[in-house]
């Protein structure tokens, strides 16, 4: 049984995010919640929205006991990008780019 949660065009770069996504990947749910409370990081509070979302998914939808479950999948895709321009030095056009990150989880039972 598995239940997914998807995040999607969160302002986040996706090499941030995927470095907490390897953090949590594999792991029981309660580690990993532990893991995601202990780090003070703005990829790793949008990771934690979406993993309370896939429990929620799991125990309303399936009807999935909390301690059973693990993190079959955490995986950062990249969004679209925002790009902005800002003028440089001599006559240049720099480029600005707000990457934006989907964060996907996938909680199964073991």
């Amino acid at each position: 049984m598995e239940a997914r949660a998807i995040a999607k065009s969160l302002r986040v770069s996706p090499i941030r995010a995927r470095l907490i996504a390897d953090l949590i990947r594999g792991k029981k749910v309660d580690d990993a919640l532990t893991i995601l409370s202990n780090v003070n990081n703005k990829s790793a509070r949008l990771t934690k929205k979406v993993l309370d979302s896939a429990i929620a998914n799991a125990v309303n939808n399936e009807g999935a006991d909390v301690a059973t479950l693990y993190i079959k999948e955490a995986r950062v895709d990249a969004g679209p990008v925002m790009k902005r321009h800002m003028f440089d030095s001599r006559s240049h056009i720099g480029h600005n780019n707000h990457r934006t990150s989907h964060i996907v989880i996938t909680v199964a039972t073991k």
